[in-house]
């Protein structure tokens, strides 16, 4: 078909025969429409045609590969994504599987840790609960007792503290005159050699100081002198072995009778508190330290270790010393027993040292071993405290 005749169809009459026309107007017109839509179509796929074959000779053979590699390259772009995400949802599952049976397992370990520790926590509570019973069925008990029997023995306690307190008082008072009475001679050493036998001269007796205010007027002024700047003018930095701490006109009083009434050997009644007879104590050690310096040595006595701990915890406080201080061989050495105390108060005197000795309230008996020694300072307990402490040894 040639192009030019496509584009200009000839009249619709002339290519149909004259016995094959509509006899009627309608008919002829609808004939005319067919034959011209006809013509229309085949030249509009005329012209594609032509238009494709023109791009296909115009457009090289790389280009039209290309057309169609793209859409391929894309297509198999996005199934390598599908594929790689189907593979993570895969994974995923899996672990959500994993954890779903951890967490069932953790449940399942901690509900039984939590109903053993309920069952524990149940049969402590049940035995506190009869420990409770059992005390209160005794505090009964007790309390009855002591309805019963409490006025009934009143008056003989009463009178076994006075005769005790009574027979103490003469005990202390004869052991002090007795004491007193006593010559204390330290024995002669003599060291044999292989040689001829040569005796070595005898050191020097210690002998008891004598603080009264006649015998030694510049001792007895230095004493005064100390113990005005103790209550006047404390230093609370000063150096180690001196009071550090507020001097009160009572303390005064009570170590100005230990040193000049009692020559420094003798007995103080109790302050009623562990740390006011600390400070007493520690007055007297500052002032005999300023008169021996190192040759002073304190020996503390005390029953129990909680009270020797609070002893040495006040003198740190009071004297400024610190725990190198505290030893068999140093400044201060604490004792729970008489006898230890006084077998170390015999070494330090024959090596010419000065023992103080320091009693605590705590000790109701002195050993007569301790009176021998040239310093001693003894707290005489409240008579209050050894009522109250006989009667909780009698219940």
């Amino acid at each position: 078909m040639n192009p030019e005749e496509s584009q200009n169809p000839k009249p619709i009459d002339e290519q149909l025969p004259t016995d094959q026309l509509p006899k009627t107007p309608s008919a002829d017109l609808e004939s005319e429409v067919e034959g011209s839509t006809q013509v229309v179509t085949i030249a509009t796929e005329s012209q594609h045609s032509i238009h494709e074959s023109k791009l296909t000779e115009t457009m090289p053979l790389e280009a039209v590969n290309s057309l169609y590699t793209e859409p391929e390259q894309k297509v198999s772009q996005l199934q390598q994504k599908s594929a790689e995400l189907k593979a993570e949802i895969a994974q995923l599952e899996i672990t959500y599987q994993t954890l779903q049976a951890q967490i069932s397992v953790t449940q399942a370990t901690i509900s039984q840790v939590v109903q053993e520790s309920l069952s524990q926590l149940e049969q402590r509570k049940q035995a506190l609960q009869i420990s409770v019973e059992q005390l209160e069925r005794r505090q009964e008990r007790i309390r009855n007792e002591m309805r019963t029997t409490f006025a009934g023995t009143s008056q003989d306690i009463a009178i076994r503290v006075q005769g005790f307190k009574d027979y103490l008082t003469g005990s202390l008072q004869d052991l002090a005159s007795a004491a007193e009475q006593m010559q204390l001679v330290q024995p002669v050493k003599e060291r044999e050699r292989s040689a001829p036998k040569e005796v070595k001269p005898v050191k020097e007796q210690l002998e008891t100081p004598q603080l009264g205010q006649q015998q030694f007027q510049d001792t007895t002024k230095k004493i005064r002198r100390l113990l005005d700047q103790y209550r006047n003018q404390p230093d609370y930095y000063g150096p180690p072995w001196q009071l550090r701490r507020t001097f009160e006109p009572i303390h005064g009083e009570k170590i100005s009778s230990w040193l000049f009434t009692l020559g420094g050997r003798g007995a103080l009644r109790t302050m009623g508190s562990r740390l006011q007879n600390i400070l007493i104590a520690s007055s007297a050690i500052s002032i005999l330290h300023e008169l021996y310096g190192d040759r002073l040595r304190t020996l503390i006595l005390a029953n129990t270790p909680e009270r020797l701990g609070e002893w040495r915890r006040g003198l740190q406080d009071c004297l400024g010393i610190g725990r190198p201080d505290f030893g068999p061989d140093r400044g201060v050495v604490l004792f729970e027993a008489s006898t230890a105390l006084a077998q170390k108060a015999e070494r330090l005197v024959k090596a010419n040292q000065m023992p103080l000795i320091i009693v605590d309230d705590s000790e109701e008996q002195i050993s007569l071993a301790l009176l021998q020694f040239p310093l001693w300072l003894a707290f005489a307990p409240d008579p209050k405290t050894i009522k109250d402490r006989d009667f909780d040894d009698n219940f």
